[in-house]
């Protein structure tokens, strides 16, 4: 069987529930009869993950995550695998569909062996503790078991979501399963996507458990998944095109000793097609900038009046890398946000907008986690515990389309949240946002897309791509943000 492709519709776990009572209630699907369709679906992934292995073991918990387990352990022992099946939690206190999984399992043969037993000499694993519904951390026995997987060195399967892992935020509650692959049904659900749940995941399969299409009707996802397959909607350009059809980005930052933020700003507005690019810098260093890279157009500025004409000549404008906190940063950003044009805020102007907050339609703002804490008055624990809703609650609050940097960027604009399914580790050094700023600002001057919020995922997609492809070259630890500037071109040439 062909794996299924993954949807782009995200859903909570509250919604899922509601797409298996309409399977069950209004499409007349027995609950059992999902549930054998699960094992099934987590049986094939199985096979073709770990066609070698030969060992299993199952470990179970309470509710129908567990009687998942109990059907995929029947139907793997079946097929041949020696399977050890654990049953954390009193099997007797299973009920319904669960308590029937198990039945069938003891019928068939199987029994039940100690955590211990199950884990010694298996190749896989099989993570059936936890299902959706966690709502707080796992404690005692629980977390103690989740600590005894992830320590057995063997590669795990979760049924639906790793155990431990929230399946709205990505938050880890306490202790979660760290899973090599998760096999997800009915609808994917955000968690996995955002947060820690790209990492807890591991390879994300999906099946529908074969419901009808008529399950979905009417319900509208909580997010979509967004990766480089949308850069395709980028248009062909004219050849009778000359760069005045392409825009003018200015990028304002670069306070002493910070010229650096600016300078790849820049230079990534241009890689990524802008027709022309300036900087307005501090005059220490405007110099500097086109030595690196001489297609660009530096200025220095000492007061606020010195912005005007450049400010005249921009399309769009990108403020903050570099900028500082000083009065020289303030009065540059007060004179930007005066002027009347499309804008990307990032670092510093965004760190300066914490202090005197206000909102805006024409913006793209994009804070990591620490800036987005600053923005909202919460803490950056707070910010990545409730990713999604943080993302909401900014763009709430300031307008335009918010950008939640981090694994499983988020973007948010007002209607849509949209989640950001490429990028990797490498990503975590100096500069990275700086460049986002650039290709940001540099698909805005060209009008690649119909809406701030589309060119926002384009942005967002295209500085994930192209950072994918400079980690192939070489790896993830010590990708520099300059690294990605050979891979801009292609990143929007698809």
């Amino acid at each position: 069987m062909d794996p299924q492709p993954l949807p782009d519709a995200l859903y909570t776990a509250d919604q899922v529930r509601e797409l298996d009572r309409r399977a069950i209630q209004d499409h007349g699907i027995p609950g059992y009869t999902l549930m054998q369709r699960a094992g099934a679906a987590a049986l094939e992934v199985l096979g073709r993950m770990w066609p070698r292995g030969r060992v299993l073991a199952v470990v179970c918990g309470p509710g129908n995550n567990g009687g998942d387990g109990y059907v995929l352990a029947r139907l793997a022992r079946a097929a041949g695998w020696e399977v050890r099946l654990a049953a954390v939690s009193d099997p007797g206190a299973l009920k319904g569909d669960a308590a029937r999984a198990r039945e069938d399992w003891c019928a068939a043969g199987g029994g039940t062996v100690s955590l211990e037993a199950a884990l010694e000499g298996c190749d896989v694993l099989v993570d059936a503790l936890l299902g959706t519904g966690l709502g707080r951390p796992v404690e005692g026995a629980m977390a103690d078991c989740i600590a005894r997987i992830n320590a057995a060195g063997v590669p795990v399967l979760s049924l639906d979501i790793p155990s431990g892992l929230q399946a709205d935020t990505g938050a880890v509650l306490g202790r979660a399963v760290q899973a090599r692959a998760t096999v997800t049904f009915i609808g994917l659900k955000l968690g996995l996507f955002t947060g820690e749940g790209r990492e807890y995941g591991g390879q994300v399969h999906f099946d529908d458990l074969a419901v009808p299409a008529a399950v979905y009707d009417g319900m509208v996802p909580t997010a979509r998944r967004a990766d480089a397959a949308v850069l395709g909607c980028l248009p062909r350009r004219r050849r009778s095109a000359h760069k005045g059809d392409f825009g003018h980005v200015l990028v304002v930052g670069g306070a002493p000793g910070m010229p650096g933020a600016v300078r790849m700003a820049a230079e990534a507005a241009a890689r990524v097609g802008a027709g022309l690019v300036s900087v307005a810098t501090h005059a220490v260093h405007a110099g500097l900038i086109p030595l690196a890279r001489p297609e660009v157009m530096a200025h220095g500025v000492t007061a606020p009046g010195d912005l005007d004409p450049l400010l005249e000549r921009a399309s769009v404008v990108a403020v903050g890398p570099g900028l500082g906190h000083g009065d020289w940063g303030r009065a540059l950003l007060e004179r930007v946000l005066a002027w009347q044009g499309p804008r990307v805020l990032d670092a510093d102007a965004l760190n300066l907008l914490a202090g005197a907050p206000q909102r805006r339609e024409d913006w793209i703002l994009t804070p990591h986690p620490g800036e987005a804490g600053r923005l909202l008055g919460w803490s950056a624990a707070r910010v990545q515990a409730h990713r999604p809703a943080a993302a909401a609650a900014l763009q709430a609050r300031y307008g335009g389309v918010c950008i939640l940097k981090g694994s499983g960027t988020l973007v948010h604009d007002g209607r849509d949240l949209t989640v950001c399914t490429g990028g990797n580790p490498g990503m975590a050094s100096g500069g990275m946002g700086d460049v986002l700023t650039g290709v940001l600002a540099g698909a805005l001057a060209q009008d690649l897309a119909a809406s701030p919020g589309e060119t926002a995922i384009l942005g967002v997609c295209a500085h994930a791509r192209a950072a994918d492809a400079a980690a192939g070259e070489g790896g993830e630890r010590g990708l520099l943000a300059s690294d990605l500037f050979p891979c801009l071109r292609g990143a929007v040439n698809p």
